[in-house]
């Protein structure tokens, strides 16, 4: 017998369970469940949709909306909703339990007023950046069929650090930088209510979030002249300190170096630690930023595709 219903106390470690055999390419933790769906302010147990097949958790559709804002001076966006993640374990499939369990989460938010779903952008506690369809392809067929369409594809990059040096080209071009009165360095205590202004006003607030709760400056570089114009951090997402940014640079200064000089500075820092490569999950793989990882040796390892349903 098929049962689809709200998430209940008990169904954490059968979640983590099934998600880990559902998709062995992207494994959880118990502890992740906690803190980015169970304790996200904006967690409905009735948007956690659990499929229970013999008293046994089968699968599962988390739908979420926002209840509190994602940064200050922001809204709670009440048009959208999203699906961060969906599973139906292997012996589960092909009955068509993924379409109910995702019909179920869009009936929810839909419930909700909710007119335009996306998977899987939701900020700050989403899974992957969108869809795999080279891991997951019948994932991606069912999101489609529902009337899903990508918005764009997001990839992932990674660098090994082994025997990383930073290139006297670098060098070069801080001390060209400096000698106009630009300096790079670690930003103070008292500057980093700037930084996440800067960070949340000129690119996006999530991005002033995660430095607001990263609080480790000696992880943070920063380019300055008078005023800040561009920083690089890492560690700052779940505190995993080979996970690169946010980066940014402000977009008047676009054309000096700063992003290269900052890129290849947090590497340095990060090769100090001991860390053995670099990586993150999104970037746009022909954008400005896309062509100065690869030129500074990152690889794409995935794909993905954002998409978006609308009423």
């Amino acid at each position: 017998m098929v049962t689809v219903r709200a998430f209940a106390p008990g169904d954490e470690r059968p979640l983590v369970d099934a998600w880990n055999r559902s998709m062995p390419g992207d494994p959880t933790t118990s502890g992740w469940l906690r803190d980015c769906v169970l304790l996200d302010p904006n967690f409905d147990p009735e948007g956690l949709r659990v499929a229970v097949v013999d008293g046994r958790v089968a699968g599962c559709a988390y739908a979420v909306r926002r209840l509190t804002p994602l940064a200050p001076g922001t809204d709670l966006e009440p048009e959208t909703g999203w699906i961060p993640f969906f599973f139906v374990a292997p012996e589960h499939r092909g009955g068509g339990l993924g379409r109910r369990l995702v019909g179920e989460a869009l009936a929810f938010l839909e419930g909700v007023g909710r007119t335009r779903v996306d998977f899987s952008s939701y900020t700050p506690n989403y899974v992957l950046p969108g869809a795999d369809p080279e891991l997951y392809p019948a994932g991606f067929r069912l999101l489609e069929s529902l009337g899903f369409r990508t918005l764009y594809s997001p990839v992932a990059m990674d660098r090994t650090l082994v025997g990383y040096v930073t290139p006297e080209d670098v060098h070069e071009l801080r001390a060209r930088r400096e000698s106009e009165g630009y300096v790079f360095r670690n930003p103070a205590v008292g500057e980093l209510p700037e930084l996440i202004r800067f960070a949340a006003d000129a690119f996006n607030p999530d991005w002033g979030e995660a430095i607001r709760h990263h609080r480790d400056p000696e992880r943070i570089v920063i380019a300055k002249k008078d005023d800040i114009v561009g920083f690089a951090l890492y560690a700052a997402y779940r505190g995993i300190p080979e996970r690169f940014g946010p980066f940014g640079v402000d977009p008047g200064q676009r054309g000096t170096g700063l992003g290269k000089i900052l890129l290849h500075l947090t590497m340095t820092m990060m090769r100090a630690e001991g860390l053995h490569s670099s990586w993150f999950l999104w970037t746009g793989e022909t954008s400005p930023a896309g062509h100065l990882y690869t030129k500074a040796g990152y690889e794409i390892t995935r794909r993905f595709h954002v998409m978006r349903r609308e009423a």
